[in-house]
């Protein structure tokens, strides 16, 4: 099955992702690294050159590429607010929503360069982003696991959660 991570930038996809994969014995991906890999270029630029609308839909085509891989997929903070990708995704395999708080995420994010959204925004606008996607991310998830623990006691609760599904 393909576990898909979604959830607001700085919510530990990437780390309890590697986490879990290595726990469940399936390959780890995380979408961002893999489109940087495809298309040549940091999302920065690509943001720059081609601009946001192009990057969601690269997201889009590589989301929907790993359905059915036996993996755990570490999405961008944009990959499920897409509903056809999210629909996709869950008809072909799992999306799970790392539920953290706002102020987690940000202390994470602040300041990191490779985030064109964070580099762009003030605190306040990241705030806005959150509690527009949050109902989405809801929404567009299977399961919604609470990740406040330590990235090891989040792994597990993504695990404990995947087990219903089975």
């Amino acid at each position: 099955m393909t576990i898909f991570l979604c959830g607001f930038m700085g919510c530990g996809k990437t780390t309890a992702g590697k986490i879990i994969a290595k726990k469940l014995g399936v390959a780890y991906v995380d979408t961002d690294e893999l489109i940087v890999k495809n298309e040549g270029m940091s999302i920065p630029d690509i943001f720059a050159q081609k601009g946001e609308p192009y990057f969601r839909q690269v997201e889009a085509e590589t989301v929907k590429g790993l359905c059915g891989k036996k993996a755990v997929v570490a999405c961008g903070g944009g990959a499920m607010l897409n509903e056809d990708t999210a629909s996709y995704a869950n008809e072909n395999g799992a999306v799970v929503f790392l539920d953290v708080p706002f102020d987690m995420c940000y202390e994470r994010i602040k300041g990191d360069k490779n985030r064109p959204i964070v580099v762009s925004s003030t605190k306040a606008q990241l705030l806005e982003r959150y509690e527009q996607r949050y109902s989405v991310y809801l929404k567009n998830s299977r399961i919604r696991t609470d990740c406040t623990g330590s990235p090891v006691e989040n792994a597990e609760a993504v695990i404990n959660a995947l087990k219903g599904l089975k």
